[in-house]
């Protein structure tokens, strides 16, 4: 079985993100960049089937400029045999990263495809499926917990009402939610291996992916700072002043 797992490259998590002065997005140089956590996610859980022997290989596959190539070195110091970096200068939105993704798995006649929920820069969450639907594979999204055959998955995913529990055909795109593994701390040999791992690199034209962005950023701002809080004396006080402020 093979796991083609998708990572992008983001601001890393404990950096806190400054907005540029002009509003055109967030300060980038300079400062620190890891795998997607979400993804990180995926490819730990994807390297422990490896481990296991459930899995035969692990492919990583990332999009986005020459820096993305030190995430495929993590990825590569957590045990994915092959890396392959998509070479894109521009920012690359979901559905031409679906495009690109989707691709590639046909292309390594992937049994899965697994990825993070979502990427915490933009927040959108709609790669996995959109590259399901490419793919025209069923799929299973926010997973919590997998169980895995020759030929399907189960899937468990976490709603507000409890657990659900999906099986799907294998193959399938799944995207992993924050329970789903908790990533390995690499030693030190890993990441030296890691930085000797062959990168495959190919570029984004291949793809046919040149349509103009769907999205077009506009401008970037913090939120509004919050005011203080109200205390109202019963119901019937909340009710007015909700009423008042026509939140009701």
């Amino acid at each position: 079985m093979k796991i083609l797992v998708a990572l992008k490259r983001t601001i890393d998590y404990n950096v806190r993100v400054q907005i540029r002065d002009d509003g055109s997005g967030v300060v980038t140089d300079g400062i620190k960049h890891s795998i997607n956590p979400f993804d990180e996610i995926a490819l730990e859980q994807a390297i422990r089937w490896q481990d296991d022997g459930q899995v035969d290989e692990v492919v990583a596959v990332t999009i986005g400029s020459e820096p993305a190539t030190e995430q495929l070195k993590t990825a590569a110091a957590f045990g994915c045999g092959r890396v392959i970096h998509i070479a894109a200068e521009d920012d690359v939105q979901p559905p031409a990263a679906a495009r690109v993704i989707s691709a590639v798995a046909k292309a390594e006649n992937a049994d899965m495809v697994l990825m993070g929920k979502q990427a915490i820069d933009d927040d959108c969450g709609q790669t996995g499926p959109m590259t399901a639907a490419q793919l025209g594979w069923p799929q299973a999204s926010f997973a919590s917990a997998i169980e895995l055959t020759a030929t399907n998955a189960r899937v468990t995913r976490e709603l507000d009402s409890g657990l659900e529990t999906l099986d799907v055909d294998l193959p399938a795109l799944i995207t992993a939610d924050l329970r789903l593994a908790e990533p390995r701390y690499l030693r030190l040999p890993d990441i030296m291996r890691g930085k000797k791992q062959a990168i495959e690199h190919r570029h984004i034209d291949e793809f046919d992916v040149a349509d103009a962005p769907a999205l077009e950023l506009e401008r970037v701002a913090a939120p509004p700072p919050r005011t203080g809080g109200q205390r109202v004396a019963n119901t019937d006080a909340l009710i007015a002043e909700l009423e008042t402020r026509q939140l009701l």
